[in-house]
């Protein structure tokens, strides 16, 4: 365990977040995560990092705030906040985010309450959000275990046990052995992705039509001049960086008023502390009309909610089903994995995948036909007999994925 977790830390420090001397990072993590983020801390700091600053949250502390603060409290941001994320951003400091959360911890916490600290802080935190969005600092998105977490996930099992399990999930997600050659197939992996990535720009999609047996008959139109991007990026400097870890996906971003149909959730959901499932939503003209769940509804509704963008998409991406996160058959409760299980689609901000997009103002962007949102959540859509069929812009039909794979000439 102490080697495979010293090969976590440095594959986040070194290639997740591609540390470089004398540039600041920022570690979110919750307080049960400490000894793994100060693992992390310490390679960053032998990788050369100048100082490494920590933003340090609790979800029992959350769930008080949700619960019993002044109602006020939920339409303001500090300036301290302020100031911590978006003059790190604008800095150009490296951000290191440890997710690791109670999937329920928000349960039973007023939905609007939820919605409107989401405006405030998308208000607040704009610098931060956008640089982020265009590569303006290297992120990284990882996880380890808490014992709620992991009790959910392994439901039938004392906790210790449970922590267990869920450690090996993960470390097999992110390909650690402890042997010391994560890094290694992890260049690997991305370039596997890169040559499907490049196979799938050459044909300059005009849209994609999703169809399953859960009901999901959808079609994306696709702006003029996307790209398609998976793994790595790098920034507008030109530091290279993985956004998440583990990642299995190749993604690009719809048009906004291009999307309509029935799409169908693969999985359950969980965000902003609920857990939400077996959901659909009717599309008409990029806008979600229809929203329906059986479980979490009034969560779901809120969630499409949080700004006019919230209710359009900003993503598709397609992962196979037959990938190393899904091969583990088990649900995570936690999208960082469950999104690198199956295609997910997500609603709100897009990424700028467009030919210069990163450069692009927002307004630029919007002009090209891409979302704006404070809110970005991706949804699992995948399923074992998922079919993706694109269309050329001169008219050709071509497989994207047959099966829930993708199609053998991918």
């Amino acid at each position: 365990m102490e080697h495979a977790l010293q090969e976590y830390a440095r594959l986040l420090a070194r290639v997740g977040l591609n540390i470089q001397k004398g540039q600041r990072l920022v570690i979110s993590a919750p307080v049960e995560c400490a000894d793994f983020a100060r693992l992390c801390a310490q390679e960053a700091y032998d990788a050369g990092c100048g100082e490494v600053v920590m933003n340090w949250h609790d979800d029992a502390l959350t769930r008080m705030k949700y619960l019993h603060a002044e109602d006020g409290v939920f339409d303001a941001v500090p300036p301290w906040r302020r100031h911590f994320f978006n003059d790190h951003a604008l800095e150009g400091a490296a951000y290191l985010a440890i997710s690791a959360t109670d999937p329920e911890n928000l349960k039973g916490v007023d939905p609007q309450r939820i919605v409107r600290s989401q405006q405030a802080s998308g208000k607040a935190l704009k610098d931060f959000d956008r640089l982020q969005m265009c590569g303006g600092f290297p992120w990284c998105i990882a996880s380890i275990p808490i014992p709620s977490w992991a009790k959910t996930v392994f439901p039938g099992l004392p906790e210790a046990e449970a922590m267990e399990k869920l450690w090996n999930a993960i470390f097999q997600a992110v390909r650690i052995r402890g042997d010391g050659s994560a890094v290694e197939r992890w260049q690997e992996h991305l370039q596997t992705l890169h040559r499907r990535l490049d196979r799938l720009n050459a044909l300059r999609f005009k849209s994609l039509h999703y169809v399953n047996s859960l009901g999901t008959d959808l079609t994306v139109e696709l702006p003029e001049g996307h790209i398609w991007q998976a793994g790595d990026d790098v920034t507008l400097s030109g530091q290279s960086y993985i956004a998440n870890i583990p990642t299995e996906e190749i993604f690009t971003s719809p048009l906004k008023s291009g999307v309509n149909g029935v799409v169908y959730s693969a999985m359950p959901l969980v965000n902003d502390g609920a857990i939400i499932d077996k959901f659909h939503f009717v599309v008409k003209d990029g806008k979600i009309v229809e929203a329906h769940a059986e479980k979490g509804e009034e969560a779901l509704k809120a969630a499409i909610s949080v700004d006019e963008g919230a209710c359009y998409f900003g993503e598709v991406a397609l992962v196979p089903y037959d990938s190393p996160i899904s091969n583990q058959k088990i649900l995570f409760y936690n999208t960082l994995f469950d999104e690198n299980a199956a295609c997910h689609i997500a609603f709100g901000e897009a990424y700028p995948c467009l030919e210069g997009g990163q450069r692009m103002n927002k307004e630029e962007l919007k002009a090209r036909g891409l979302n704006d949102s404070i809110t970005h959540v991706d949804f699992m859509v995948g399923t074992p007999d998922l079919s993706i069929l694109g269309t050329t812009h001169d008219g050709k039909e071509i497989p994207v994925f047959v099966d829930g794979n993708f199609a053998p000439e991918l």
